[in-house]
């Protein structure tokens, strides 16, 4: 395939890549918020929801190997389409386990959504599949971005939900996932009727590449990655800062509701707060993927790493201060999506063409499972100490990377 027949190819890509984005995390930004209430009304019971709470999480770390594999055997569309399909399910499974109080249907549907979490992060690694090396932080950036309007609108599908109800006697938050599943319905038929030729495939060299043509060894997604990493210093440092930025991330956000509530901050405080955070972790995305591209990626890791010490800083020194706690979350934001995009970006340039798909699953599968992780421990760690010791043993999971980035750089040779 010659350059410009590659470039229109890529152009196509990331426009079916950014609609079926759009469709698809409206319905995967629907578990955190109304899954969370659903989980909580449907158990009555704190540990019980604490566990659906995490549900969906849980099933972004199992699922994103398998799809990866997927990719790998198939292609991106095959993979895509898959894995929006099966969060559909999950999220029309939600309807009758909100409708008639189902436990079982609520932990199989959240786990099934998980697949769209991890669906939609292989969707940034194949804006990449593509691109030029030079491009690469701008293409996964750009698919990062235009997740944040679902990201937005997912969370509120309350509303519309309750007209859904009032119109046909569905409980609003039935309402709310027959919404998401449809829309997520839409996003895997968009990536299977429209993504083709599938970017993965052109890039091996041949539209028609089947799992035949793959080589046994490279089918196992956990033992290629493992061996990746062992192999590979660029990508082990990929992984380091993907990992560390989620960890911190994760943490600290989600102990902010409640130390704020603590402090007697209202639930309008916390929702402005997140928002911000949020805002902070998606729309400057482009702008940092042209960084990366421009300055390189371990540059654009050291940025983020002064701005997360910068957050940590800030909302360990003024706890009970809210704006103070504001400011904190908002460079929080901006600090993981410098680390992440870079990040990203670095570990699908530095990946053999072949084993791209299998072990980009794995960094998601091992990314989703620390932040559970995170999420998990931190109630306990703050619990047992306080806010401001938390964001200490936050900047403490961040010293390999420190290390990593500004003391052994030749270590892991990135060349950008």
């Amino acid at each position: 395939m010659d350059e410009l027949t590659r470039d229109k190819v890529q152009q196509r890509t990331l426009w079916i890549l950014s609609i079926s984005q759009i469709f698809g995390t409206i319905g995967v930004g629907v578990a955190p918020s109304i899954g969370i209430l659903l989980a909580e009304e449907v158990t009555s019971n704190e540990a019980w929801a604490g566990l659906a709470r995490t549900a969906s999480t849980l099933g972004a770390a199992l699922l994103g190997i398998p799809l990866g594999n997927l990719a790998a055997r198939h292609g991106r569309r095959i993979a895509l389409a898959s894995g929006w399909w099966l969060a559909a399910l999950g999220g029309l499974l939600l309807v009758p386990a909100a409708q008639f109080q189902l436990v079982v249907p609520l932990f199989a549907g959240l786990l099934m959504i998980g697949s769209g979490s991890a669906i939609s992060l292989q969707a940034r690694f194949a804006a990449t599949d593509l691109a030029s090396d030079d491009h690469k932080g701008r293409s996964l950036a750009l698919i990062v971005w235009v997740g944040t309007i679902g990201t937005v609108l997912g969370p509120n599908l309350g509303i519309p939900g309750r007209i859904i109800g009032d119109a046909t006697d569905l409980h609003i938050y039935a309402g709310a996932f027959l919404i998401a599943g449809v829309a997520m319905a839409v996003a895997g038929l968009l990536v299977f009727v429209l993504m083709r030729p599938d970017p993965l495939l052109v890039n091996r060299g041949s539209d028609q590449l089947t799992a035949s043509a793959i080589p046994t060894g490279q089918r196992g997604g956990i033992k290629r990655f493992a061996v990746e990493l062992r192999h590979n210093a660029p990508a082990r440092y990929a992984v380091v800062a993907i990992l560390s930025a989620q960890v911190v991330m994760v943490a600290i956000m989600t102990m902010t509701p409640i130390h704020v509530t603590h402090h007697g901050g209202s639930v309008s405080l916390v929702g402005v707060t997140i928002s911000l955070h949020i805002l902070g972790m998606y729309a400057l995305a482009p702008v940092l993927g042209y960084v990366a591209d421009r300055w390189g990626y371990r540059y654009s890791i050291a940025v983020g790493l002064t701005i997360f010490a910068a957050s940590l800083l800030v909302g360990g020194l003024h706890p009970e201060n809210m704006g103070w706690i504001m400011t904190s979350l908002i460079l929080l934001g901006v600090g993981w999506s410098f680390i992440n995009v870079s990040g990203s970006a670095l570990f699908a340039t530095v990946i053999n063409k072949r084993e791209r798909a299998s072990v980009q699953g794995g960094v998601d599968a091992l990314s989703n499972l620390c932040g559970a992780t995170a999420a998990f421990a931190a109630g306990p760690l703050m619990a047992l100490s306080s806010f401001s010791a938390l964001t200490v043993i936050a900047g403490i999971v961040l010293l390999p990377l420190v290390f990593m980035t500004v003391v052994a750089p030749q270590r892991v040779a990135v060349k950008r």
